[in-house]
């Protein structure tokens, strides 16, 4: 959920972020979390190539309300990616949670 995100953040090792909304999505009104790295859902097969290096890192999936994330996080523990998690609830949950966001 979003305080356990919040939390692992500011702690010393802090997951990845791979938010797969569009780019519009990302800087608009709900924002994205600082640090996150943007791939959109439609182009995150090819980009699994690059993001090879976090297979063995814990790596958190956003998107806007939790679904395409969830799509994301089984496509990428297909590809072997062993630490995949989910944002319950997406930046809709994060917002609501009152947590930073950047535009």
């Amino acid at each position: 959920g979003p305080a356990d995100l919040a939390a692992r953040l500011r702690s010393g090792a802090p997951p990845m972020l791979l938010d797969v909304r569009e780019p519009e999505e990302f800087t608009g009104p709900l924002g994205h979390v600082e640090g996150s790295l943007l791939v959109p859902l439609d182009a995150l097969e090819h980009r699994l190539p690059k993001l090879a290096g976090y297979v063995d890192h814990d790596v958190v999936v956003v998107c806007r309300a939790g679904s395409r994330s969830a799509s994301a996080g089984a496509m990428l523990k297909r590809a072997g990616f062993r630490r995949v998690l989910n944002l319950r609830g997406g930046m809709l949950a994060w917002v609501e949670d009152r947590l930073p966001v950047q535009r």
